[in-house]
């Protein structure tokens, strides 16, 4: 019934609908996306421990010596540690460190003459403040 269809309501057709010349429709974006003051595109940022390709960047390390890349010593090293850690940076480094030192305790745990796995947390979670009870809580946790 075409009086109960509202005046303002398209007419069904068959087909797409018609096209006007000398109206396209723009494909990409109409500005270059917004970067924030000051930021560059694409820039990695320094203080990423491991780049995603190419060579290590920093003081990076991997098991199963868990020695430093970049001064050999003892991974975390001092350079590393000296990092300023806030709040909100710990929040960050919490979930990548957790699984970072249960690989540690993994790799360094069956060495002769190596850590136990109480000072290994203590080693790779230097940024919490952890008593030898809680230390040995997150040691058994992560094994």
């Amino acid at each position: 019934m075409p009086e109960d269809r509202p005046r303002n309501h398209p007419k069904p057709t068959d087909g797409p609908p018609p096209v006007r010349p000398g109206l396209t429709r723009p494909t990409g974006p109409r500005h270059p996306p917004y970067r924030g003051p000051g930021r560059a595109p694409n820039v990695v940022p320094e203080s990423r421990w491991r780049s995603r390709c190419g060579p290590p960047v920093a003081h990076t390390a991997d098991g199963p010596l868990w020695t430093c890349d970049a001064c050999g010593r003892d991974w975390p090293c001092p350079a590393l540690r000296a990092t300023p850690t806030d709040a909100a940076r710990r929040a960050t480094l919490i979930p990548e460190f957790s699984r970072i030192t249960r690989r540690a305790i993994r790799d360094l745990r069956g060495q002769p003459g190596g850590p136990d796995p109480v000072a290994i947390v203590r080693r790779f979670l230097w940024f919490l403040p952890l008593t030898d009870e809680e230390a040995r809580a997150v040691a058994l946790r992560l094994r």
